[in-house]
């Protein structure tokens, strides 16, 4: 077998500590952060001069992990609108189980959470919804029915 998980999803942000902060109150717990440089991560990367500050957040559950970085050097480059819709190509959205849909958009909103549309449901068994976060970062929120 040549996967034995998915480790990590990786997403770059301009303002960490407000990205931590979102992330936090969605329920993840940080598990640590940094400064990386060096030649490692300029070879890992392709890029050169490589300074860039990490959060690393894990679910409560210890089986998911999102890693946050803020680079210093070589200065992140936007690839266009932080409010873009959920269709554009390349656009993808981190999805996380909740006990309490409305009661977790609502902790959100606080933090710069926006519905990009509204709870809806699904057949009898999920209520969803999307939420556009820090650095335009969509959420998906699933709530499971009984």
């Amino acid at each position: 077998m040549a996967i034995q998980r998915m480790d990590n999803v990786g997403i770059v942000v301009e303002d960490l500590e407000a990205a931590i902060t979102y992330f936090v109150e969605l329920g993840m717990e940080l598990e640590g952060g940094g400064e990386v440089q060096g030649q490692f991560a300029d070879r890992c990367t392709g890029l050169d001069g490589v300074r860039c500050g990490i959060a690393m957040l894990r679910t409560p559950d210890g089986h998911s992990r999102l890693e946050l970085a803020k680079y210093h050097s070589p200065a992140a480059s936007a690839a266009g609108p932080r409010d873009r819709p959920h269709n554009i190509v390349g656009t993808h959205r981190v999805m996380f189980a909740v006990d309490d849909i409305e009661d977790t958009v609502a902790r959100l909103r606080p933090h710069g959470g926006e519905l990009l549309g509204e709870i809806a449901r699904f057949e009898d068994s999920y209520l969803l919804c999307y939420v556009r976060g820090p650095e335009g970062i969509i959420v998906g929120l699933a709530e499971q029915l009984s």
